[in-house]
């Protein structure tokens, strides 16, 4: 196995091109699993962590500008406000060194239907920044998984920068495992309330072969919304809708059965998160104020 080591962005990007087999690391936290298992024996590694350019964000108006590599860790401390429910997912990522090494853009390069950040990214909106020396794409969030473990990327490409919307109303994640801490997720979900557009959008983790929103949910969910006048008067949200909102979202995934869960299994505790972080988003949103939920832009939940 040869080991390649690009002194910058270009250089990376000129290795990749002469050897589109190289797997790219830098936190290492799937790569090297998988390699100390046996489970992958790539010809090359690409080894990004000299480039310092994918450790940088960016907050704009609109969207968080994230480099590929920049760990949880950064993303907690720094990000909370502006990227609430991917700071709630980057909490529950393995250990502190794990979460410290780890990074948004490692986990879309593995394209795991458990990537613990997935769900958060599909319900905030994103999009996938990519590179190659052909020149650069945006890949939506929503096309960039293409099955189990493979994405959007042709051979040659690198993520450079992942843009995320940034949070103009409250946003959860909920995650069921084996245990607290440390766990590959049976099940996951994500939500953002949209105050600006009066939508809801969702995001569900290891309940299908490719992380995926609950589309008819969401068409169920701000359909009500609308009709009922919640968004405006910030009233209670009745339990037949969130039942009716749970139920979709379960009617959304494709699971199956492993010895972390069965399919049943995944399919009713995705009901029960979905009905739980509705309830949790909507009570902060209805504690925002009738102004400030009038106000342009909504406010932000951590």
């Amino acid at each position: 196995m040869d080991f390649l080591r690009p002194a910058s962005w270009e250089e990376a990007l000129a290795a990749k091109a002469e050897h589109p087999t190289a797997v790219p690391i830098a936190g290492g936290t799937d790569v090297m699993v998988e390699l100390n298992f046996d489970h992958r024996r790539p010809e090359y590694l690409l080894d990004l962590n000299r480039i310092s350019d994918l450790r940088e964000w960016e907050v704009g108006e609109e969207n968080v500008r994230l480099g590929a590599s920049v760990p949880y860790t950064k993303i907690i401390e720094n990000l909370r406000d502006e990227l609430p429910g991917l700071a709630l997912a980057g909490h529950t990522v393995g250990s502190p060194q794990i979460r410290n090494r780890g990074s948004v853009g490692g986990n879309l390069g593995a394209a795991s239907p458990a990537g613990d950040s997935h769900p958060a990214l599909l319900s905030a909106g994103t999009e996938v920044e990519v590179e190659s020396v052909r020149g650069t794409r945006f890949i939506p969030i929503d096309e960039f998984f293409t099955g189990v473990k493979r994405n959007a990327l042709a051979e040659d490409e690198l993520i450079k920068t992942v843009h995320i919307k940034k949070a103009s109303g409250p946003q959860q994640f909920s995650k069921v495992g084996t245990r607290n801490a440390m766990v590959i997720a049976v099940c996951a979900f994500g939500i953002a309330l949209h105050p600006e557009t009066r939508t809801v959008k969702t995001g569900i983790g290891s309940a299908a072969p490719t992380p995926i929103r609950a589309r008819e949910a969401e068409d169920f969910l701000n359909a009500a919304l609308a009709d009922g006048g919640f968004w405006e008067s910030g009233k209670i949200i009745t339990p037949s809708i969130a039942r009716q909102f749970g139920e979709l979202a379960a009617a959304a995934c494709n699971p199956i059965d492993d010895v972390r869960g069965s399919a049943k299994y995944r399919r009713h505790a995705v009901s029960i998160m979905a009905r739980r972080t509705l309830g949790w988003t909507w009570d902060t949103y209805r504690g925002m104020g009738h102004s400030a939920r009038n106000s342009e832009g909504g406010a932000q939940c951590a």
